[in-house]
């Protein structure tokens, strides 16, 4: 079976680089190679729904400029497919003095990354989100939301109708460059391509090792823990509602964000899984475990970070710490309001020295391009960095 490229990965990633190749190029002869029953399973099908602004991003990273055109541009494709989506924009809140300065220079960095801030007094506040108490707080008008399953599986249409073509339940056991192909095995098939590209997600690192190349980064499984409001909360906010985040500290904080489908969820936290799909603390994996806890960059990351990874750990635990946290800018809600919803793994890239990677990182040889690196806003980015890996794929031609 011979293509002139496969893609290994069919999240939103992968598919939206099929989609940017075909575009280009119709005549290619491509192929979506996926290790599920249907694309979007992982990090596309368990996110929090956002169509992010760039609000966090240092100015000038990739994550910055493809955040910002993917913004956009995600907006243009729902509305040319009719995918419901929402512009509800980002409520940023600070409850004391410390916040409100760390306030200050989170708005320098949306007005180097372009987007439109409002600045809000604790009575603007109250007027524009009932229930919300605060010190100061400030707009982002461009943040949406949407349902990026959805999405995805409009990529994949498109591709088809492209004439690009998807196999499912294949899983990838062997990467090998030859000088005119790439071979790439699966427990059923073997298949000769023209060219790799890898959107591997939470295995990126493991398809980087197979294709005989050396990663740059580990990736660690962290999860994501919400929970879904009481329906009364149905339709109440009329904004997503973050806190300040503490720049010390690798998380944004739990928030409110209101669905496409009309639900409110809220989180999530950011627990180190012991398992690439661990998606509760039941799902376990030995070997994925052993190999996570024998990194020994792990634990310099750990030991940087352990006053958030502490913190992370009560609110999993407790759901009480949990609430808590919500408390800070949100104090009417109750226990019984938070009800069960599932998890999502964030596939987290970390250096040999133990750092975060904070941007996106891509892997290139002759015949291959790896994305080793795509967490969020990969969702809000992912026609951008299709583009930008299919300009990459034809600058090889």
């Amino acid at each position: 079976m011979k293509y002139d490229v496969v893609i290994i990965g069919g999240g939103i990633v992968g598919c939206a680089t099929a989609l940017a190749l075909l575009k280009k190029e119709p005549t290619l002869k491509l192929l979506i190679l996926e290790k599920e029953k249907q694309v979007g399973t992982h990090q596309t099908g368990h996110n929090s729904g956002v169509i992010h602004a760039g609000v966090y991003y240092t100015p000038g990273s990739l994550k910055a400029k493809f955040c910002r055109e993917g913004c956009e541009a995600t907006k243009l494709f729902c509305q040319e497919h009719n995918i419901p989506y929402q512009v509800p924009g980002k409520l940023i809140v600070a409850t004391n003095e410390k916040e409100l300065v760390w306030m200050e220079d989170l708005i320098g960095r949306c007005e180097q990354n372009q987007l439109t801030v409002t600045r809000l007094t604790p009575e603007e506040i109250r007027k524009a989100q009932p229930g919300i108490v605060a010190a100061g707080g400030f707009l982002v008008a461009e943040t949406g939301i949407v349902d990026w399953a959805q999405v995805c599986r409009k990529y994949v249409e498109l591709v088809q109708g492209l004439g690009g073509h998807i196999q499912y339940e294949q899983i990838v056991v062997g990467v090998q460059e030859l000088s005119d192909s790439v071979k790439v095995t699966t427990r059923k098939a073997v298949f000769e391509t023209g060219y790799l590209m890898a959107c591997a997600g939470l295995y990126s690192d493991k398809i980087v090792a197979l294709s005989g190349l050396t990663p740059e980064v580990k990736i660690l499984p962290f999860r994501g823990e919400y929970y879904q409001l009481n329906e009364k909360y149905n339709g109440y906010f009329k904004h997503l509602i973050y806190p300040v985040p503490n720049p010390g500290m690798p998380f944004l904080g739990v928030h409110f964000t209101p669905q496409v489908s009309g639900i409110t969820t809220v989180g999530p936290n950011a627990i180190l899984a012991l398992s690439r799909e661990a998606y509760s603390w039941r799902k376990f994996n030995v070997k994925e475990a052993f190999e996570i806890l024998t990194y020994l960059p792990l634990w310099r990351m750990l030991s940087h970070q352990l006053g958030a990874i502490v913190s992370e750990l009560r609110g999993s635990i407790s759901k009480q710490r949990y609430l808590k946290q919500l408390h800070a800018y949100f104090p009417g809600i109750q226990l019984t309001d938070l009800k069960p919803y599932p998890a999502g793994v964030r596939a987290q890239a970390i250096d040999r020295k133990g750092n975060l990677v904070n941007d996106f990182v891509f892997t290139e040889s002759k015949r291959m391009i790896h994305t080793c690196n795509a967490p969020s806003p990969a969702a809000t980015s992912s026609l951008p960095i299709g583009e930008y890996i299919a300009d990459k794929f034809f600058g090889k031609q």
